[in-house]
């Protein structure tokens, strides 16, 4: 399979191209010829039936799987030759949650806030999750929140993260519609000021402007 996709937002800087993935599982060629770019203000909606290498392209893109062929570029320069830079500028979220079950809420943003070197006060941790509907829920230990509260908890990360680059499979699982328009929202108010956003998802979404990606 090839696809390709362009897009462009303005003059920024801030990049993220493929070029030429190639992509092997097994004895299976899950896409080939690859390319895509979408740069500042811009979110990729990346589309196909189970299978198809939805989530091994995300992973491509993050670096944490390599390509049999093709590179992946952030703003112009190999993800391969500085990782722990383009981790900085990087939130991915994959299908699993990732969350500590026996920290609350709250000590999970606060773990995470130390290991991705982020400044993040606890009225800042508190207001992110109050935001999201976790008032009173922030020191309960997260194996008592059901999976869409623990699905809020990664979207109060998501505001307080502080990176460029979005990379989220499947982010609207087991999340109810209020909560799907909050994080279509979150996703929004991402781009709008400057972020990049790349994701998987099966359910219709309504961010405008978005580009969709079919593998």
């Amino acid at each position: 399979m090839t696809a390709n996709i362009s897009t462009s937002s303005g003059k920024s800087p801030l990049v993220l191209e493929a070029r030429g993935l190639c992509c092997v599982r097994g004895e299976r060629e899950l896409f080939v010829g690859l390319n895509l770019r979408i740069a500042s203000g811009d979110c990729l909606h990346v589309r196909g039936e189970n299978g198809v290498g939805k989530t091994s392209l995300l992973r491509l893109l993050t670096g944490l799987s390599k390509p049999e062929s093709g590179e992946v570029l952030w703003s112009g320069q190999s993800i391969a030759v500085d990782p722990i830079a383009y981790h900085r500028q990087l939130l991915f979220l994959g299908h699993r949650d990732a969350l500590k079950e026996d920290l609350t809420a709250l000590e999970n943003m606060q773990m995470y806030a130390a290991l991705d070197d982020v400044s993040l006060s606890q009225e800042k941790a508190l207001a992110a999750l109050w935001r999201f509907g976790l008032r009173g829920r922030e020191n309960l230990p997260v194996h008592y929140l059901s999976a869409g509260q623990k699905r809020r908890v990664l979207m109060a990360r998501m505001l307080t993260r502080q990176a460029k680059l979005w990379i989220l499979d499947e982010p609207f699982n087991a999340l109810d519609a209020q909560a799907v328009h909050e994080l279509q929202n979150l996703i929004i108010e991402h781009i709008t000021a400057g972020g990049l956003t790349v994701l998987t998802s099966h359910q219709e979404i309504n961010i405008p402007n978005m580009q969709v990606l079919e593998l």
